[in-house]
């Protein structure tokens, strides 16, 4: 059973407005007291007048998911004013993009690798293959960073999930 304390406590949208919270109150169910942040930024970037109009146009079962996009949209634009989560979306798209251009030249790399078994089998007693010709078909294949089929991203991905604890990371 909840203490009389958190029961009478306000929404985090109430707190912020300096207002009481009745019990029909529309932030409350989305903006816990223990949240405050998350309906600040979304005051921020949105305004309280137009999330109040947005939560009473949709239907109930609907709100709790309007309210997780507008709490991530107002998370970004905080941190990104000019592009927001598209900034997020952009940068995931350039990492898939990379990631698939690696994963063609691996499989590229496979299929030479097994054609030259083939081939291998037909002819009789090829030398065996020289101990860097991983590296040099690396080189040729446009990956000079030591020879490896996967590389690592170099960048970190510069938008957290607005859920994840951003106390502890200070790169952001």
């Amino acid at each position: 059973m909840a203490s009389s304390s958190s029961y009478n406590s306000p929404c985090a949208a109430c707190k912020f407005l300096r207002r009481k919270c009745m019990p029909g109150c529309i932030f409350a169910p989305y903006f816990p007291p223990d949240e405050p942040q998350k309906f600040a930024n979304v005051h921020k970037i949105f305004g309280a007048s137009n999330v109040t109009k947005l939560l009473n146009e949709l239907l109930p079962h609907q709100r709790e998911d309007a309210v997780y996009s507008l709490a991530y949209e107002a998370e970004a634009r905080v941190k990104d004013p000019v592009y927001g989560c598209v900034g997020a979306i952009s940068h995931l798209q350039r990492q898939v993009e990379q990631l698939q251009k690696e994963l063609d030249a691996a499989n590229a790399d496979l299929i030479r690798y097994a054609c030259g078994e083939i081939q291998s089998a037909a002819l009789p007693a090829a030398p065996p293959p020289a101990v860097n010709s991983v590296h040099a078909m690396s080189r040729r294949m446009g990956n000079n960073e030591g020879g490896a089929f996967y590389q690592t991203p170099s960048f970190p991905f510069p938008y957290p999930h607005p859920w994840d604890d951003h106390s502890s990371s200070g790169n952001i």
